[in-house]
Order: structure tokens, then sequence, then C-alpha cells
């Protein structure tokens, strides 16, 4: 069925994936390099879902290497990427890296000069339509602070002065949207353009930089911002990537609001809940009535979260605001939902276990910043 949402990003539709990474050596790092390569598609060849990986150099510089994999889809190449094994497997490469880009692209169309297909073999995973985007790159970071600290940590990451937005030609840094859950912070960004430039550039600024220093001590995990090996471990540790993204296909209305819903799912059922949270948003999206305009899935592990432009309380309709609206739609997320993590136990087909995982499952929002306010 086509949904009248329009879906800028997703996942989850099934297509095989393309990795790019493209990598700037640093002069005579080349043998250390191919060793480094040679441990790391030892070790991804036998991840579930990896379907094969070239090595290239440049022949024009030939400091500058391309690695390209193809997966089965999204999901497993998410998994793998987001875990703790690959940033043990990646690690040897650093010392020899100067700068890297990866960049992710679900597989739309293929040519086999020569090969006859019947129809069905000719469109086997292969995304199925062209997806319609806003120009718009969306991520976010997670990590936690020491129990405790939790207003001090509020306090500081709401109070520090926007750096500027516009970044080149090209890139502009449209939203920042930040949110607590306890001691979990989440931090949501918004790109018109290059969403690595805009990081980079975010990452340079003083009173970024001043910020991220003060709040140094109070995080669960150690990290030294001056250290490069540091701050890389502890950024793609932090990394929430958004695994879908969808806007209702119709003008957005006066008076919307962001909220963001923690959802932490039972172990090993992460993407699972991401997916199905993921349906049930494009469902909102092709219905007038929804209060949710758009919404926006990222997923890491078992935390999933969900970032909702609603109209009006999110108790006003507490099954759209928690994406279970439909037959059978609240057991399913009671079946993925880790709901003793919240302090929710019980049937969800309850009211009031329902109104309860909503106020539960509401961050706090700390701050929400658009260009226009920087």
């Amino acid at each position: 069925m086509t949904m009248s949402g329009r879906i800028s990003q997703s996942a989850f539709d099934g297509s095989r994936l393309r990795v790019i990474l493209l990598l700037d050596l640093y002069e005579g790092a080349q043998e250390q390099f191919l060793d480094a390569y040679e441990h790391m598609r030892n070790k991804v060849a036998s991840v579930p879902g990896h379907i094969s990986d070239q090595l290239c150099q440049s022949i024009e510089n030939p400091s500058q290497w391309l690695i390209t994999s193809e997966w089965e889809s999204a999901p497993p190449f998410l998994a793998w990427v987001n875990s703790e094994e690959h940033v043990e497997t990646v690690r040897p490469m650093h010392n020899c890296v100067r700068d890297t880009r990866s960049m992710r692209y679900s597989i739309l169309r293929e040519t086999h000069p020569g090969r006859q297909a019947a129809p069905e073999a000719a469109t086997a995973g292969l995304q199925s339509a062209a997806r319609v985007g806003d120009g718009v790159a969306r991520h976010a970071l997670t990590f936690t602070v020491k129990p405790g600290s939790e207003s001090k940590v509020a306090e500081l990451l709401a109070g520090y002065q926007s750096p500027k937005a516009q970044v080149d030609d090209t890139t502009r840094l449209r939203r920042t949207s930040l949110f607590m859950h306890g001691n979990r912070v989440v931090r949501a960004v918004e790109v018109e353009g290059d969403l690595l430039a805009a990081l980079r550039h975010v990452a340079r600024q003083p009173e970024i930089r001043a910020v991220e220093e003060a709040i140094n001590p109070y995080l669960e995990q150690d990290r030294d911002l001056t250290d490069p090996d540091s701050a890389r471990v502890f950024f793609t540790r932090a990394a929430l990537p958004a695994v879908h993204h969808v806007v209702a296909g119709r003008p957005e209305p006066s008076g919307v609001r962001r909220h963001a819903l923690y959802y932490p799912a039972v172990e090993g059922r992460g993407m699972e809940l991401a997916r199905f949270l993921a349906h049930q948003n494009e469902a909102a999206a092709d219905d007038p009535d929804s209060p949710v305009h758009a919404s926006t899935v990222f997923q890491r592990d078992d935390i999933v979260v969900r970032l909702v432009d609603v109209t009006g309380e999110l108790d006003l309709d507490p099954l759209a605001a928690l994406g279970i609206k439909g037959a059978g739609k609240a057991a399913e997320l009671e079946r993925l939902l880790d709901g003793a993590a919240i302090g929710v136990e019980g049937s969800l087909d309850s009211e009031r276990n329902l109104n309860r995982l909503l106020a539960h499952a509401d961050m706090l929002p700390v701050t929400d910043r658009s260009s226009a306010d920087s």
C-alpha cells in the first residue's frame, strides 16, 4: 500500500545496503593499514548479513583508499557497526588513518549485462521506490551521567550559547533537541547538507567545547576529548542512529510540539521494536486525524527513542502518542518493551498502565533550538 506520508529515511524497506568508507591514510602507513584491514575483514566476513567487501586504492592519490561492502539489509549492518565488537575490531586502523567518511545507501536499481532474470528476481533486495526527503540528515547521541548529577547536567546543557548555524555554503545546523530520561541524555540534531561536516563544525566551537568539558566529571563513561582515540570511542559508543523518519503528507498544523519517548527494549529486541514503531509511524502519517505530524525512530542495541512532533497534549490520545493505535498493537509493544526498566509492569490493555507508561516514557525536555534561535 502506498502511504500518503513522506518517508525520507528507513532501515526497514528490506533492500540490500551498500556501505562506502572513504579513508585518507597517513604517509607510510599503508602496510600497517593493510595488516589491520586483513584482521578486520576476517572478522566482518563472519558477521550475519554481510555479503561482500572490497578494498580499493585511488589511482590518482595513493593515500586515498575506499572500502565498500554490501549487506543483505540495513539492520544487520547497523547492529554490527554500533557494537562493542566493531569498536575493538577497527581500533588497529586508527593510527593509520588521518580522516574517514562513511556513507550508507540502499540499493534501488542494478544492471547485470548479459544476464536475464525473472521480474521478481530482478527486483529482489532492491528499494521499491525512491524516497522523498527534505534535504535534512538526522542523528542523535546518547550517554549516561552519574546518578545524582542529573539536575546539574541539565542546567549545563540548557545554558550554553548556540553555535553558529551556518557551517559552509551547503551545510546548516537546523535544529538541536536535547532530552533526559533519568540519568540518560539524548541529543538529536537536524542538519541541512553534510551531517559529518556539521558535527565537526559544532565540536570545534568554543562554547560547545566548554560545555562538553563542564559535563565530563559527571559522565559514567570516562572520556578525554583532547585524545582523538578516546573521543572517537566515546562518540562511537554514544551514536544513536536514526533508522526511520516519516512526516505526514499534509501541511504542518499550528501548535506542533516536540516530544521524545524512551522505549527500552527486551534484551535483543531493540531492532524489532524500532521496526514496529516505524510501521506505526507510517500508519499515523497516513491518518488525517492523528495528532502525530512527524516522527523519527532512533535505535542502538536495546535503546529505542521515538521523537514525535504532535499537536495537543500527549495524554489526549495516549495510543497515538505511544505509537500503538490499532488492534493488538498494545500487546505487541508489551511483548517487545522492557517495562520494568522504566517502572511499568502489567498489561497495556489497562488504561492505568497505559497512562503510566506514557508518563514514564515521556522524556524531560532540556533544550530545543532551531537555526532561527542561533
